[in-house]
């Protein structure tokens, strides 16, 4: 009989495309994987992996097996939950959620306050990673949940074997110092901004060229961005004392930005989708969870 243990690490290797990969992620040496690895190749009779350069790659056995490991693990989880939740009485287990950062701060945490009291019995760790990161831990069942986010213009790829779900839509806003000549009207022509210097995320990032293409598209001018960091509050922290400026969704400004002023773009409206993937098959915690989500972001567009 196959051990799961040694399916979960075959499967952990096809998703992370490397033993090495895949030892990083577990905690384990890449010996003790490829260890295991070939007692599994002895319990099915056939070989599993083939090297291609430093690398390994999944024979068409290993593949078909993979698919069946997936469906196998899938049904182990939701067994456990119910389990869990028999031996309750209620709905209980643990969830783990992953979300960038102004969602884990407006959203995520408001929803983990609000199951303290709904579902006690549902243990919830959550961290903040990118969509990148994300995506490939909630399918390798690293994750249970994950909250991303998606820029006009920018769309993320397509996973058919995730469920998404819409949670939230946000305006992107012109984030000046108080005393910015611009800064009297209620919308700024971003035209008149091309002196400015800017504050944005990361190169490589979704907000970063979110950034550049604003100011392209809609401004007619490239961006002096002089302050890079991937915290938003660190960004808005360098337009009030630097005098620089940003381009900011609404989570980051909350309830109110002092020390700044908050405008939106005359040359037309830029928007950010905030979305919740799970997989296809959800347990009862995750299920209540992903509603306690839904929830909280919809008090956040009411606010």
């Amino acid at each position: 009989m196959m051990d799961l243990h040694r399916l979960r690490l075959l499967r952990e290797v096809h998703g992370r495309g490397t033993v090495h990969g895949a030892a990083r992620a577990l905690g384990y040496s890449p010996s003790a994987i490829s260890q295991q690895l070939a007692v599994l190749e002895r319990e099915t009779g056939t070989r599993l992996l083939e090297r291609v350069g430093r690398n390994v790659r999944l024979t068409a056995a290993g593949e078909v097996l993979v698919r069946h490991a997936t469906a196998l693990l899938d049904g182990v989880e939701a067994a456990e939950a119910e389990l869990a939740a028999v031996a309750a009485g209620r709905v209980a287990g643990v969830v783990r959620i992953a979300s960038f950062q102004s969602a884990f701060i407006r959203v995520v945490a408001p929803a983990i306050r609000s199951l303290a009291t709904t579902h006690p019995d549902i243990r919830v760790e959550a961290a903040e990673l990118e969509v990148e990161q994300a995506a490939p831990a909630l399918r390798l069942q690293q994750l249970d949940v994950m909250v991303g986010d998606e820029y006009d213009g920018q769309p993320r790829a397509v996973h058919t074997d995730l469920h998404r779900e819409h949670l939230l839509r946000e305006q992107i806003r012109v984030i000046l110092p108080e005393d910015h000549p611009e800064a009297a009207a209620d919308r700024v022509p971003l035209r008149q901004l091309t002196d400015l210097p800017w504050a944005a995320c990361q190169p490589n990032t979704g907000h970063r060229e979110m950034h550049v293409r604003v100011c392209r598209e809609l401004g007619g001018f490239e961006p002096d961005i002089r302050y890079s960091s991937d915290d938003f509050l660190i960004l808005l922290e360098l337009v009030r004392t630097t005098g620089a400026g940003a381009l900011l969704p609404d989570l980051v400004i909350g309830a109110g930005a002092p020390g700044v002023a908050v405008r939106l773009p005359a040359e037309g409206d830029v928007g950010r989708a905030v979305f919740l993937l799970t997989r296809r098959t959800r347990t009862p915690a995750v299920a209540a969870v992903a509603d306690a989500l839904a929830t909280a972001a919809t008090d956040q567009t009411r606010s």
